[in-house]
């Protein structure tokens, strides 16, 4: 086929900006997944990349110093990866290929390949309008999910808990922006950009079809496409990096505790997703949302004495008796902190996080000030001590740092089914589910039930990626990067550390810091993570 070479300016911010894509005139959607040469209907011949598919483009990438790099690279737009659609819109990729950078030939038939999914909220993602790569993790403002089949709407409960307003670090639904994709692109790494169903997702019966486990199992069907397709898409199968942002990270967590599971295979076969592994090299994940049967517990742990934005404190009742089951939980989980701490549990987890994360965290930060704004701030933070270049609190002075939490009780399977996680749990017609036992007795909604649906355990399993990291899958992601920023509180601190211990507890390689006095999304070392890639998977530039 013919290939078109569009030539256009695209401003790329590094460290800290919102990186965002300037749409310039319009692409023709290339073809889907082209049948194999046959024409034969099978799952495996309607899955066939096709190489010459590809419209060349060329942008500009600023990179983390602040220098632009010019990159002409190959895109491929809207291929679905399955041969059994549910939603076409969603359950398609976009694939970037970097052939010139700076006027040098890359080759990138080795390069890792950036799985960079932009889910915030579990919300729908699409990348089928997108005009080049990075559109869908475009800044607050860029274009909504559309329709869905049947002549139904992508409409649901209120915004996700987990998202309850996109901030300067989101996209619009809460999930990542495209720093990571640019900075990928301009590196020489292939870069797919995946799209999947999210949970507000309803048909023409009112039956909403993109809630749990739907977004997963998308992802894991792209990841087969990937991986059924090598030899033909350019980058090396082998070497696929997953990342994501607040729900997006969550799955990406879940991507990587959960390759190869046989607990997805009759969901994959339902939509036609290829015959071949869903295991992924590497995991990055920023601010997951994760854990969810026991994020009301943690949350009370982490946040349960900080006020609401309105100064008044939540139900103090509620919140205790959520803290009683977090010791439990955690005790259960039998886990040790990172360099040697010992045992994690309700009455250690607070030092840990001090002494392990957060005192670093705000050393960091300090010392890469000037002396004279050092002392500005530490003025402003008399909580901090600061001696021999090292910073020193409490965790009671850190929380009152942190100030209002953000989120009221139980911050998840709320008593009134108003959360955004209450829908992912939705079925059929019905928009809200309580997937805890705490949930579902303190339901106010007039439920006939006080308990949860007989098919909520299992998806719980197929959400959470503690249930597969308990499990020791051999098939896991060994290589982790986990970032948090130090006043999110979208989720309780717990989660990030308890997903980084559970790793390491298995000998995974992982990278796990908390961003100081940043908020949820944060992604303030995004070149680093670039250069991590490199590390991990061995890759050198030709």
């Amino acid at each position: 086929m013919k290939h078109r070479s569009v030539t256009r300016r695209s401003v790329v911010l590094g460290i800290g900006a919102g990186a965002g894509v300037a749409a310039v005139g319009g692409i023709a959607v290339n073809a889907r997944a082209s049948d194999a040469a046959s024409g034969t209907s099978s799952t495996s011949d309607s899955l066939v990349f096709d190489p010459d598919g590809y419209t060349e483009l060329t942008t500009t990438v600023t990179d983390t110093d602040g220098d632009d790099h010019t990159v002409k690279y190959h895109f491929w737009k809207a291929i679905t990866y399955v041969a059994k659609p549910v939603d076409e819109k969603y359950q398609s990729l976009n694939v970037s290929v970097p052939v010139e950078i700076d006027g040098v030939a890359v080759d990138a038939s080795d390069a890792p390949i950036l799985l960079a999914n932009t889910v915030g909220g579990y919300m729908p993602s699409t990348v089928t309008e997108a005009t080049g790569i990075g559109a869908s993790g475009a800044p607050v403002g860029g274009g909504g999910t559309g329709g869905v089949p049947g002549g139904g709407s992508s409409t649901g409960p209120a915004p996700s808990a987990s998202a309850p307003g996109a901030n300067g670090n989101t996209n619009a639904n809460g999930g990542a922006m495209n720093t990571n994709q640019y900075l990928a692109l301009g590196a020489g790494y292939v870069v797919v950009e995946p799209g999947a169903r999210g949970r507000t997702l309803k048909n023409s019966a009112g039956e909403y079809y993109g809630v749990a486990p739907a977004v997963i199992v998308d992802l894991k069907a792209a990841v087969r496409y990937i991986r059924f397709n090598k030899g033909r898409i350019p980058g090396d199968t082998d070497r696929i990096v997953s990342v994501g942002t607040s729900a997006g990270g969550a799955v990406s967590a879940l991507l990587g505790a959960s390759g190869d599971s046989k607990l997805y295979d009759s969901l994959l076969k339902e939509i036609g997703a290829a015959d071949a592994s869903d295991a992924i090299f590497a995991t990055g994940a920023w601010c997951p949302i994760t854990d969810l049967e026991h994020a009301d517990s943690a949350y009370e742990w982490n946040w349960g004495g900080n006020p609401l934005k309105t100064g008044e404190k939540v139900d103090q009742s509620v919140s205790r008796e959520l803290v009683a089951q977090f010791a439990e939980y955690q005790a259960g989980l039998k886990l040790k902190g990172l360099r040697g701490f010992g045992p994690l549990t309700a009455r250690t987890y607070d030092t840990y996080l001090v002494e392990q994360y957060l005192q670093p965290s705000a050393t960091r930060y300090l010392a890469a000030l000037s002396d004279t704004d050092r002392e500005t701030y530490l003025a402003a933070n008399p909580f901090i001590s600061w001696s021999g270049g090292r910073a020193t609190f409490t965790w009671d002075g850190f929380l009152a740092h942190v100030g209002a939490r953000k989120k009221d009780v139980p911050s998840f399977d709320a008593f009134d089914l108003s959360t955004g996680e209450n829908n992912l749990f939705g079925a059929g017609t019905t928009g809200a589910r309580h997937f805890t036992a705490y949930g579902a007795r303190n339901d106010t909604t007039g439920l006939g039930s006080k308990r949860v649906a007989s098919d909520i355990p299992e998806k719980l399993n197929l959400m959470n990626p503690m249930f597969h990291l308990a499990r020791k899958n051999p098939n896991r992601s060994r290589h982790w990067w986990i970032r948090l920023g130090t006043k999110d509180s979208d989720t309780s601190l717990t989660v990030s550390a308890n997903l980084a211990a559970a790793a390491a507890g298995l000998g995974d390689d992982v990278s796990h810091h908390y961003y100081w006095d940043e908020g949820h999304g944060a992604n303030t070392d995004p070149g680093d993570f670039i250069t991590w890639i490199a590390k991990v998977t061995g890759h050198r530039a030709r």
